[in-house]
């Protein structure tokens, strides 16, 4: 049977919601006299990199969080990049790390990842967590993968026994998610398929798919006739495509949401969706790291 009204999953609730738990873990940090503090890195020039980051930087100051935020030109070299982030993991006053991905051609992610603590590493960036995670045995869990996993639990799509496939091979992304989505618990237990830029009938495989996430950052690249009926698609991209209807651009995902929208049984807003939540679960990250440098894991609600 077609659905012709999916259920529409939609981040801001569930992100008001973590948002609270949040601020009161701050409180409790804050009668501790801990103070988390962010430190970021930006080594891009691209709109939607900046805008993310702006977004960062204004949520923290509403939560009362300091930051320290880096911006290295693109075309600076690799070594300016590698000192900024050192000099933050340096900062005994900077209690969580953040290096916006993806990097200029010329810089060398392994070593800027080599060059974040894994005790301040707020997005999985570190080798030593993102192996953790690999492992089934997660330390931090990356914000956009989390806010998947939350939004799928929160409007009561199941994973256990489900084939999820998983478009876009990011190792910001996709690839976490696609360990989280296999690994046995709650959120996961599903077989997934990773799909990319040469996977061979990529329609076969979504059609095939009970829940879809596409991260690959291509305007429309799955439509209606790529997906079974009552799938649940996650589409976690925000690209800017021209406006024909007046001069300007306009916000749309990988899926086209439109043919889509008859199909699926749920289906993400774009904006609206992961993005509230990705936010949200970044607040949350800075949290926990820092509760755990400071020794009082057992003072916040979140993940200890």
């Amino acid at each position: 049977m077609t659905v012709t009204e999916p259920t529409l999953l939609t981040g801001a609730p569930l992100a008001s919601e973590l948002r609270a738990d949040v601020r009161e873990d701050l409180d409790a940090l804050a009668d501790d006299g801990v103070t988390p503090h962010l430190g970021t890195v930006l080594m891009s020039d691209e709109d939607a990199a900046t805008a993310f980051m702006d977004r960062k930087h204004e949520v923290c100051a509403d939560f009362g969080i300091p930051t320290t935020r880096v911006d290295v030109a693109p075309d600076a070299p690799a070594a300016d990049l590698y000192a900024a982030v050192e000099r933050l993991a340096a900062d005994d006053e900077v209690t969580a790390v953040f290096v916006q991905v993806p990097f200029p051609d010329h810089v060398d992610a392994g070593a800027v990842r080599q060059r974040v603590p894994a005790a301040k590493d707020v997005d999985c960036f570190a080798p030593a967590n993102l192996g953790r995670l690999v492992a089934g045995d997660p330390r931090i869990t990356p914000a956009t993968p989390a806010a998947v996993l939350h939004l799928l639990r929160g409007y009561d799509v199941p994973t256990a026994g489900q084939d999820a496939v998983v478009v876009g091979r990011t190792t910001a992304i996709c690839r976490p998610l696609a360990n989280l989505l296999l690994a046995r618990g709650p959120d996961g237990d599903a077989t997934v398929t990773v799909c990319h830029s040469l996977t061979a009938d990529l329609a076969a495989k979504t059609r095939a798919a009970d829940i879809v996430v596409t991260a690959a950052g291509t305007p429309r690249l799955v439509d209606g006739t790529m997906l079974s009926a009552g799938v649940a698609v996650v589409d976690v991209s925000v690209n800017r495509v021209p406006d024909t209807t007046k001069q300007g651009y306009k916000l749309v995902g990988d899926v086209d949401y439109e043919s889509t929208k008859a199909k699926a049984g749920a289906i993400t807003p774009v904006p609206g969706g992961v993005g509230p939540l990705t936010v949200a679960f970044l607040l949350r990250n800075v949290v926990t790291v820092t509760a755990r440098q400071a020794g009082l894991q057992d003072a916040i609600t979140g993940p200890r």
